[in-house]
């Protein structure tokens, strides 16, 4: 079978992501484009993910029809799927139909369980979990993912309303630290993840894994803390909760944006969502005892692009 040219695009809560793919023979990657832009989607509303303003329509019929002219050049139509800021955004269906008449992409908006799904392939790709037991752990802008995979059969997903952009909007809105607000942002966390029946004592794991934005982040500050150059790749760089301690407390005591830009390897357009992402993954590596999580570089985008080929494949069958 000749090679085939896929693009996916990630619209997420806080950024949108397109990766266009050649898939050879033996099922490697060849990344031909990427492209990142930071959107922060309902930045009006405060911690709901209610309403995606005009102003954020039409940046993001700009951003798709730029997209859009990238994927007709590799000769690929573009798949888009959207998470959980335009799933909940109540002017959704306009949303969509505005896309779709002006851009000619159909956006398919999928619930937290199929992201979930879709990540632990994007995961399970890059670093090979078939014969681990598994937990996985995606920060977006808007939610978590949360996956526990047994000798790569998905067991268990779940997807928690707790995001970088939701809690920042909600509890740091000024983008100003505060004992006050980063202990009711805890509290806040606690009691969402209580809300969830997550089996925590059932999850025995061999790896435990995180994906996205917030956990990348940790690992471009760890490195550039010790005064090394990033990885050339994430996939596979190790936390350990000592080192997380130690960026968690960097963050949480710098009171301001501006404060947090001074930490080395702060990447610019993360510091002022950073603080409320940290105490997610604070929360997580708590209550799953975690002593180090593995990164995937890969995740939702992937997953789809993954998922986008297995369909492709059944209809040669």
């Amino acid at each position: 079978m000749t090679p085939k040219i896929f693009s996916a695009i990630d619209m997420g809560t806080n950024s949108f992501h397109m990766i266009i793919v050649e898939i050879k023979e033996d099922g490697s990657f060849k990344y031909l484009d990427k492209e990142r832009e930071v959107v922060r989607l309902a930045a009006g509303s405060e911690g709901s993910l209610d309403e995606i303003s005009e102003e954020e329509i039409q940046k993001t019929i700009y951003l798709l029809n730029n997209f859009k002219q990238l994927a007709d050049y590799y000769h690929s139509k573009p798949r888009a799927v959207a998470t959980s800021a335009i799933r909940e955004a109540r002017n959704k269906n306009y949303f969509i139909d505005r896309v779709k008449v002006e851009t000619g992409i159909e956006v398919e908006v999928i619930d937290g369980k199929h992201e979930a799904e879709l990540i632990y392939l994007g995961i399970d790709k890059a670093l090979g979990l078939n014969k681990k037991n598994a937990i996985c752990f995606d920060i977006g802008g808007g939610s978590t993912e949360v996956i526990y995979s047994q000798a790569g059969n998905i067991n268990f997903v779940d997807s928690l309303k707790l995001g970088a952009v939701r809690l920042s909007k909600m509890l740091f809105p000024e983008h100003i630290l505060t004992v006050k607000n980063i202990n009711e942002c805890r509290s806040y966390i606690e009691k969402i993840f209580n809300e969830h029946s997550i089996p925590y004592q059932n999850m025995k794991y061999d790896a435990a894994i995180g994906a996205s934005g917030t956990i990348q982040s940790v690992a471009f500050i760890i490195s550039s803390l010790n005064k090394e150059k990033p990885p050339k790749t994430m996939n596979d760089f190790v936390i350990t909760a000592d080192d997380f301690r130690i960026v968690l407390n960097e963050v949480l005591n710098r009171k301001t944006k501006d404060e947090r830009l001074a930490i080395p390897g702060m990447e610019a357009k993360r510091a002022d969502i950073l603080p409320a992402g940290l105490l997610i993954l604070e929360h997580i590596f708590k209550v799953f005892r975690i002593d180090e999580m593995r990164i995937s570089e890969f995740a939702l985008r992937e997953g789809i692009i993954i998922d986008s080929y297995n369909k492709y494949i059944s209809t040669l069958a």
